[in-house]
């Protein structure tokens, strides 16, 4: 990942980000209480807003906190980031806590000001060598926690999983739960068995990602059947194709998993289908307004 932009906001302000100080007593740096999004920017126009906004006002909700902001006051915030960032591709990562207090107790959760940060950073861009030739998986236990569904900021156990695959040298940890699969350390995963994308379903063992809606909506339009099923590990084993989807990788085909080709060991033809597509609807959108 490349360097966060010069400009980030926190607490009401637009400041230099090296000059951003929370307080070592805020909850989220005590307890990981909070948190947080990540949502694509192309040309300057923030991608499936609505449904960023949705999903942290959720998972605000599942840890008995109100959002601090409403819909208006959000593209406020990220209009002038943006344009204070200079526009273009960029991603913005933005994260509620519960706030500082004056000392350090479990509980009752206290009602105090919130703390919310926000910064922008270029836009990862999938090199040519991805598209070409796939990137390369590997399979792991899933040790997190029994809340997925909540993009919560306490993410140690995916960075531990992320670095499984990093010692690997393979682009992400695909995780196993009891012989089913979830998803990855910080993406969904889709297969393809049968001429059909499927994904596992949502529920409290995965996150509901908004990529993974992106990438089931493109696959209705190219007419490729899509549904949530559960999946097997044999099934993900002897699948004909596999894809990771993610705010800040887009939709990327599997080519190795554990050192095995998955079908024929390059990207698949559905995904390029679905891939050119994504593409396609980008190009659309970035002539539209957002707001």
């Amino acid at each position: 990942m490349a360097d966060p932009f010069l400009t980030c906001y926190l607490n009401g302000e637009y400041l230099p980000l090296a000059e951003a100080r929370v307080s070592p007593l805020d909850r989220g740096f005590l307890y990981g209480d909070g948190a947080y999004e990540v949502m694509p920017v192309y040309g300057g126009r923030p991608f499936r807003l609505e449904a960023h906004c949705a999903r942290l006002s959720r998972s605000l909700g599942e840890i008995r906190m109100d959002d601090p902001h409403s819909r208006p006051e959000w593209c406020d915030i990220f209009a002038t980031l943006i344009a204070r960032n200079g526009g273009g591709d960029q991603y913005i990562y933005w994260q509620v806590t519960r706030g500082a207090e004056r000392g350090r107790n479990h509980a009752p959760l206290p009602d105090i000001p919130r703390t919310v940060f926000a910064f922008c950073a270029p836009l990862p861009v999938a090199a040519p060598a991805v598209l070409e030739k796939g990137v390369a998986c590997v399979t792991a236990e899933d040790t997190r926690w029994a809340r997925c569904d909540i993009k919560s900021v306490a993410l140690l156990a995916n960075v531990l999983l992320r670095q499984v695959a990093v010692d690997a040298q393979a682009a992400e940890a695909i995780l196993l739960r009891s012989g089913e699969l979830m998803e990855a350390s910080a993406s969904t995963v889709h297969v393809v068995i049968g001429g059909e994308l499927r994904t596992p379903p949502n529920s409290r063992k995965i996150l509901p990602g908004t990529t993974r809606g992106v990438v089931e909506e493109l696959a209705a339009r190219t007419g490729l059947p899509c549904r949530a099923v559960t999946i097997s590990e044999a099934e993900l084993r002897s699948a004909d194709e596999i894809w990771i989807s993610a705010a800040t990788r887009e939709v990327q085909p599997v080519t190795t998993l554990d050192g095995q080709p998955v079908g024929a060991g390059r990207p698949g033809p559905l995904w390029r289908r679905v891939y050119d597509e994504f593409q396609r609807w980008k190009r659309e959108l970035q002539s539209q307004p957002w707001r």
